[in-house]
């Protein structure tokens, strides 16, 4: 029988592909047999947790991973429907290092991947994504026998008991969940009113069909439903989560948009407080606030800036111990003692309502407007092709130096440097900046720019970065739209 499996859907740092188009089943059960082969050869196996997100075809896509996974002897703990972080939980939980999490996270219906890790806490990068693809497009499988599965009961409860155990939130708070209809609407109300907080839901009634808008807080769509909820109710501020609960997007108690990125920094503020010297990680695609706040600089924080990509971050707090990291995407980490070292969404949840209860006489939009002022566009998505997107970004660099090199202005000022650990962060004279990526799970580049000027700066600064990207005939159209 034929089998479906597109090569592109192995990215960086997860799997993902278009279901049932560019993967079947068989292709799955293939992904599993690759894993499981992988799992056995690095001497992880042969014990791997496995869940799923809440999709009309998961439960499908989880078995036909799981019967790979059994031809290659593992030994499969099956933790039924799951949030992403929730799977990563259950590697301690059980003791079981490897994981496998079914789930197309923030992607449309029509998506289905895996994210997938044998170390705890950290999930596959660049490197192992890679053997991994050649194990499976190569069928250089190892068939073994033994292989099982086992439903494990109880990893829900035990994951929202860690979640909660030893805070207290004094501060009456009442708070706008909204989960677009996935996953995290049968954890995220439940965790907030476990803290006795007063939880207005909005959308967390599970349904696959995604009927009012995709769960991605990222996406103006559902941060201006949210902010429309937190208006109507007054609530202290709104949260929302993606499809598998690994990032969130906030509004502040005015109902505005507050980016994950400030947000950081405003988490990050109140812990130095409480250990000076800490370190912080944060994504290229971050304001770059963090290196010029003066909190942050009065307790003597360390702030490393690296690349995108929640296995990236994973892997770079562990080897730095750093005490949180943060992306402007919206994934949260938080190292010990606050954390276990993964993104989970719950988890910045709770530490957003310990920061409001630290703060008990300021409101979250006073709590913002205390950084420097800064101006941000949204993350921006042009479209260009899987196979020609990295290709792309080194004719920018190429394009960017160059600029640099003639001395050519971009909104009026020479670009001072050129960061290319993940892309282009091309940064101005006066410190704004713009940044050009290959997105690593879609089909598309990542384009955001920060100005400290204003406004007009921001688009003024983007109209000259687009003016180059319209430039490359493999970017297509995309969103331009700046919010007011």
């Amino acid at each position: 029988m034929t089998m479906r499996l597109c090569p592109s859907g192995f990215r960086e740092y997860d799997a993902r592909w278009r279901y049932p188009d560019d993967i079947d089943l068989i292709g799955l059960q293939a992904v599993g047999l690759g894993l499981g082969t992988q799992l056995m050869r690095h001497g992880k196996g042969p014990q791997i947790i496995v869940g799923h997100d809440y999709r009309s075809y998961s439960t499908a896509v989880k078995n036909a991973l799981s019967d790979g996974l059994i031809q290659a002897g593992a030994h499969v703990l099956d933790i039924g429907m799951s949030l992403s972080p929730m799977a990563y939980f259950a590697r301690s939980h059980l003791n079981v290092g490897a994981v496998a999490m079914v789930t197309a996270s923030h992607n449309p219906n029509g998506w289905a991947g895996i994210k997938v890790g044998f170390d705890d806490p950290c999930t596959h990068g660049s490197d192992a994504m890679m053997e991994l693809k050649n194990i499976v497009l190569a069928q250089d499988f190892r068939r073994s026998e033994g292989g099982k599965i086992e439903s494990v009961e109880g990893v829900k409860e035990a994951y929202l008991k860690d979640l909660v155990y030893g805070i207290s939130i004094r501060r009456p708070l009442r708070v706008v969940c909204a989960t677009g209809n996935g996953t995290a609407g049968a954890f995220a109300p439940d965790l907030l009113r476990r803290l006795g907080i007063e939880v207005i839901e909005r959308h967390c009634v599970l349904d696959h069909s995604f009927p009012n808008y995709n769960p991605n807080p990222e996406a103006v769509e559902m941060l201006s439903d949210i902010g429309a909820a937190v208006r109507e109710s007054a609530a202290d501020f709104g949260v929302g989560l993606d499809g598998d609960g690994d990032r969130i997007g906030v509004v502040d108690d005015a109902g505005n948009p507050v980016f994950a990125d400030k947000l950081g920094l405003v988490l990050a503020r109140n812990l130095a407080g409480e250990k000076p010297g800490a370190r912080f990680l944060v994504d290229v695609k971050s304001t770059g606030l963090f290196t010029t706040d003066p909190v942050l600089s009065s307790h003597n924080a360390v702030v490393e800036y690296g690349k995108t990509g929640h296995s990236f971050v994973k892997q770079r707090l562990k080897d730095t111990g750093a005490l949180a990291a943060f992306e402007k995407s919206g994934h949260f980490y938080f190292g010990a003692p606050i954390g276990r070292g993964y993104d989970c969404g719950l988890r910045a949840i709770v530490e957003l309502c310990k920061l409001m209860d630290h703060h008990a006489a300021k409101t979250l939009a006073a709590l913002v407007e205390e950084l420097q002022p800064s101006w941000n566009s949204p993350t921006l998505s042009p479209a260009c092709p899987d196979d020609q997107k990295y290709q792309v970004i080194k004719h920018l660099i190429e394009r960017f130096r160059q600029i640099q090199t003639r001395g050519d202005l971009i909104a009026g000022r020479k670009i001072a440097n050129i960061q290319t650990i993940n892309g282009a962060r091309v940064q101005l004279e006066d410190g704004a900046w713009a940044l050009v990526r290959a997105s690593s799970n879609t089909p598309n580049l990542v384009v955001v720019c920060e100005s400290f000027t204003g406004k007009a700066d921001l688009r003024a600064i983007f109209a000259d970065i687009d003016n180059i990207l319209c430039e490359e005939p493999m970017i297509g159209a995309y969103d331009q739209t700046f919010q007011d």
